[in-house]
């Protein structure tokens, strides 16, 4: 891996994976958090822990389109890196970053 545009190019991949899946585990953490609110109130937990879970919810809220945002933002970053570097196509890295393209593409269609 001479080239320095190869190296740009993995690391360019690795943010587009890293943030779909952060993207993915904020996701999964409302859910969880809010099974565990439900919970709360269940238990007649006291008003203050439940009032701490909703924050932590709410937080958890805000997470997920600021990361959609910077996912966004890299996974168009390397599709026009990919796209100006046509000729490192038989490059084992163009063609990972195409893969991980390719399988994150429904994360750019969603819209939280």
């Amino acid at each position: 891996m001479a080239d320095p545009r190869l190296k740009t190019i993995k690391i360019k991949s690795g943010v587009v994976k890293r943030l779909a899946k952060e993207r993915s585990m904020y996701e999964k953490q409302v859910e969880q958090e809010k099974v565990r609110l439900q919970k709360f109130k269940d238990q007649g937990k006291d008003e203050y822990d439940i009032r701490k879970q909703e924050e932590v919810i709410q937080e958890c809220v805000m997470m997920v389109p600021e990361t959609q945002k910077r996912f966004l933002s890299a996974f168009q970053d390397l599709s026009s890196i990919l796209e100006a570097e046509k000729e490192l196509k038989e490059a084992d890295e163009y063609k990972n970053a195409r893969l991980i393209l390719d399988d994150v593409k429904a994360l750019t269609c969603e819209s939280n």
